[in-house]
């Protein structure tokens, strides 16, 4: 906890779920990346002062994918994310892969 006492998403993770560094922590990591891009697609939006229609357009989709995509109701192709992340959001995608 930090000294606003805000406790971060690994903390609440660890104290009231799985600890760090055990199979099943790793699951639930692996099972939520789905869900934390949409939530990294829905807070640059916000950020950036568009709604879900206006990112649409710009990526040449619809209003119901980017929904669908933000709350985890629709898988997305890397192909179609790197055109919401970088000619919707006019940012840049950046993957890693961890062996």
């Amino acid at each position: 906890m930090n000294k606003n006492n805000i406790t971060t998403l690994d903390e609440f993770k660890t104290k009231h779920y799985i600890p760090i560094g055990t199979t099943e922590r790793d699951k639930l990591e692996n099972d939520s990346a789905e869900f934390r891009v949409g939530v990294l697609i829905h807070d640059a939006r916000l950020e950036l002062g568009l709604t879900q229609e206006q990112l649409a357009d710009k990526c040449g989709t619809n209003k119901a994918f980017i929904s669908k995509v933000e709350n985890d109701i629709h898988d997305v192709r890397l192909s179609t994310l790197r055109k919401i992340v970088e000619v919707g959001l006019g940012g840049e995608l950046q993957l890693s892969i961890r062996v």
